[in-house]
Protein backbone atom coordinates (compact mmCIF):
# COMPACT_ATOMS: atom_id res chain seq x y z
CA UNK A 1 0.00 0.00 0.00
CA UNK A 2 1.22 3.46 -0.93
CA UNK A 3 1.60 6.06 1.95
CA UNK A 4 -0.04 8.29 -0.76
CA UNK A 5 -3.02 6.57 -0.57
CA UNK A 6 -5.99 9.14 0.02
CA UNK A 7 -8.17 6.26 1.34
CA UNK A 8 -8.96 7.04 4.83
CA UNK A 9 -10.10 3.33 5.03
CA UNK A 10 -7.24 1.82 3.97
CA UNK A 11 -5.06 4.31 6.46
CA UNK A 12 -6.98 3.12 9.12
CA UNK A 13 -6.61 -0.16 8.27
CA UNK A 14 -3.08 0.27 8.23
CA UNK A 15 -2.34 1.92 11.06
CA UNK A 16 -4.44 -0.76 12.73
CA UNK A 17 -1.73 -3.13 11.43
CA UNK A 18 1.28 -1.05 12.29
CA UNK A 19 0.11 -0.97 15.77
CA UNK A 20 -0.56 -4.94 16.40
CA UNK A 21 3.26 -5.45 15.00
CA UNK A 22 4.73 -3.03 17.78
CA UNK A 23 2.52 -4.85 20.13
CA UNK A 24 4.03 -8.28 19.41
CA UNK A 25 7.23 -6.45 19.09
CA UNK A 26 6.96 -5.18 22.48
CA UNK A 27 6.00 -8.54 24.04
CA UNK A 28 9.02 -10.07 22.59
CA UNK A 29 11.25 -7.70 24.03
CA UNK A 30 9.70 -7.65 27.56
CA UNK A 31 9.92 -11.61 27.18
CA UNK A 32 13.18 -11.73 26.09
CA UNK A 33 14.44 -9.44 28.76
CA UNK A 34 12.66 -11.98 30.78
CA UNK A 35 14.78 -14.90 29.86
CA UNK A 36 18.06 -12.46 29.82
CA UNK A 37 17.24 -11.64 33.65
CA UNK A 38 15.42 -14.50 35.15
CA UNK A 39 16.82 -18.17 36.46
CA UNK A 40 15.22 -20.64 33.87
CA UNK A 41 15.26 -23.55 36.62
CA UNK A 42 13.94 -21.22 39.83
CA UNK A 43 11.52 -18.25 39.83
CA UNK A 44 14.22 -16.04 40.73
CA UNK A 45 16.53 -13.01 38.63
CA UNK A 46 19.95 -14.83 37.32
CA UNK A 47 22.99 -13.21 38.07
CA UNK A 48 22.79 -10.78 35.62
CA UNK A 49 19.20 -9.92 36.89
CA UNK A 50 21.17 -9.60 40.09
CA UNK A 51 23.92 -7.25 39.08
CA UNK A 52 21.36 -5.35 37.56
CA UNK A 53 19.37 -4.86 41.22
CA UNK A 54 23.03 -4.70 43.14
CA UNK A 55 23.97 -1.86 40.50
CA UNK A 56 21.02 0.02 41.36
CA UNK A 57 21.19 -0.56 44.99
CA UNK A 58 24.88 0.44 44.91
CA UNK A 59 23.77 4.26 43.15
CA UNK A 60 21.26 5.13 45.87
CA UNK A 61 24.06 4.02 48.61
CA UNK A 62 26.48 6.70 46.55
CA UNK A 63 23.95 9.31 45.71
CA UNK A 64 21.66 9.13 49.66
CA UNK A 65 23.75 7.12 52.17
CA UNK A 66 21.35 4.27 51.74
CA UNK A 67 22.80 0.92 53.21
CA UNK A 68 22.73 -2.35 52.34
CA UNK A 69 24.19 -6.17 52.27
CA UNK A 70 24.63 -9.05 49.66
CA UNK A 71 24.56 -12.41 50.54
CA UNK A 72 26.46 -15.53 48.82
CA UNK A 73 24.71 -18.97 49.39
CA UNK A 74 26.56 -21.82 48.54
CA UNK A 75 24.28 -25.22 48.98
CA UNK A 76 26.56 -27.79 50.33
CA UNK A 77 26.90 -30.84 48.90
CA UNK A 78 24.68 -30.24 45.59
CA UNK A 79 27.10 -32.55 43.50
CA UNK A 80 26.82 -35.60 45.72
CA UNK A 81 22.90 -35.39 45.96
CA UNK A 82 23.18 -35.43 42.56
CA UNK A 83 25.11 -38.38 42.19
CA UNK A 84 23.26 -40.03 44.69
CA UNK A 85 19.95 -39.31 43.66
CA UNK A 86 19.90 -37.77 40.02
CA UNK A 87 20.02 -34.73 38.58
CA UNK A 88 16.08 -34.26 39.10
CA UNK A 89 16.82 -34.37 43.02
CA UNK A 90 19.77 -31.59 42.77
CA UNK A 91 16.69 -29.71 40.80
CA UNK A 92 14.13 -30.30 43.31
CA UNK A 93 16.42 -29.40 45.65
CA UNK A 94 17.53 -26.21 44.07
CA UNK A 95 13.91 -25.00 43.72
CA UNK A 96 13.38 -26.22 47.24
CA UNK A 97 16.20 -23.48 48.45
CA UNK A 98 15.02 -20.64 45.93
CA UNK A 99 11.52 -21.06 48.00
CA UNK A 100 12.66 -21.23 51.28
CA UNK A 101 15.20 -18.17 50.23
CA UNK A 102 12.38 -16.12 48.39
CA UNK A 103 10.07 -16.53 51.69
CA UNK A 104 12.23 -15.81 54.06
CA UNK A 105 13.43 -12.53 53.31
CA UNK A 106 11.49 -8.87 53.06
CA UNK A 107 9.47 -8.23 50.01
CA UNK A 108 12.04 -5.67 48.78
CA UNK A 109 15.22 -7.78 49.42
CA UNK A 110 16.35 -9.43 46.08
CA UNK A 111 16.85 -13.39 45.54
CA UNK A 112 18.58 -14.68 42.48
CA UNK A 113 20.52 -18.07 41.58
CA UNK A 114 24.04 -16.83 40.26
CA UNK A 115 23.72 -20.46 38.95
CA UNK A 116 24.78 -24.10 39.90
CA UNK A 117 24.29 -24.53 43.55
CA UNK A 118 25.21 -20.82 44.44
CA UNK A 119 21.98 -18.14 45.47
CA UNK A 120 22.30 -14.16 46.44
CA UNK A 121 20.55 -12.20 48.71
CA UNK A 122 20.48 -8.74 47.97
CA UNK A 123 19.30 -6.74 51.52
CA UNK A 124 18.20 -3.28 51.50
CA UNK A 125 18.59 -0.85 54.04
CA UNK A 126 20.19 -3.52 56.62
CA UNK A 127 23.68 -2.78 58.50
CA UNK A 128 25.82 -5.53 59.72
CA UNK A 129 24.42 -6.64 62.46
CA UNK A 130 21.15 -7.14 60.59
CA UNK A 131 22.74 -8.66 57.54
CA UNK A 132 24.48 -11.06 60.40
CA UNK A 133 21.26 -12.26 61.75
CA UNK A 134 19.57 -12.73 58.09
CA UNK A 135 22.42 -14.92 57.06
CA UNK A 136 21.95 -17.19 60.16
CA UNK A 137 18.14 -17.12 60.08
CA UNK A 138 18.87 -18.20 56.36
CA UNK A 139 21.58 -20.59 57.20
CA UNK A 140 19.01 -22.62 60.03
CA UNK A 141 16.40 -22.20 57.95
CA UNK A 142 18.10 -24.54 54.87
CA UNK A 143 18.94 -26.60 57.49
CA UNK A 144 15.99 -27.55 59.15
CA UNK A 145 13.69 -26.60 55.86
CA UNK A 146 13.23 -30.98 55.51
CA UNK A 147 13.53 -31.33 52.27
CA UNK A 148 11.92 -34.84 50.99
CA UNK A 149 12.61 -36.53 47.53
CA UNK A 150 11.13 -39.19 46.33
CA UNK A 151 9.92 -40.14 50.41
CA UNK A 152 13.54 -39.81 51.60
CA UNK A 153 14.29 -37.22 53.70
CA UNK A 154 17.83 -35.33 52.52
CA UNK A 155 19.76 -32.69 54.41
CA UNK A 156 20.84 -29.88 53.28
CA UNK A 157 22.82 -26.92 54.45
CA UNK A 158 24.81 -23.85 53.01
CA UNK A 159 27.16 -21.58 53.54
CA UNK A 160 26.26 -17.57 53.68
CA UNK A 161 29.31 -14.82 52.99
CA UNK A 162 28.32 -11.34 54.02
CA UNK A 163 29.73 -8.37 52.03
CA UNK A 164 28.47 -4.65 53.17
CA UNK A 165 27.70 -2.26 50.12
CA UNK A 166 29.63 0.89 50.40
CA UNK A 167 29.21 4.17 48.33
CA UNK A 168 31.32 4.34 45.49
CA UNK A 169 31.61 0.42 45.57
CA UNK A 170 31.78 -1.36 42.22
CA UNK A 171 29.20 -4.55 41.59
CA UNK A 172 32.13 -6.93 40.78
CA UNK A 173 33.88 -5.81 43.79
CA UNK A 174 31.28 -6.48 46.32
CA UNK A 175 30.46 -9.88 44.29
CA UNK A 176 33.78 -10.95 45.26
CA UNK A 177 33.67 -10.15 48.79
CA UNK A 178 30.60 -11.81 48.88
CA UNK A 179 32.34 -14.92 47.32
CA UNK A 180 35.35 -14.66 49.87
CA UNK A 181 33.32 -14.60 53.24
CA UNK A 182 31.17 -17.77 52.12
CA UNK A 183 34.69 -19.77 51.45
CA UNK A 184 35.95 -18.37 54.75
CA UNK A 185 32.41 -19.47 56.43
CA UNK A 186 33.12 -22.85 54.51
CA UNK A 187 36.59 -23.34 55.80
CA UNK A 188 35.35 -22.50 59.23
CA UNK A 189 32.86 -25.19 59.15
Amino acid sequence: MSLQSSDPTLLIEEISRLRATVARLEQRIEDLDQLAHNDALVPLLNRRGFVRQLEKLIDRATRYGDTGAMLFIDVDGLKLLNDSFGHHAGDAALCHVAELLRTDVRQSDCVARFGGDEFAVLLERTDEQQAEDTAQRLAERIAGGQFVHDGVVIPLSAAIGIAMIHPGDEAEAVIIRADQAMYEVKVAA
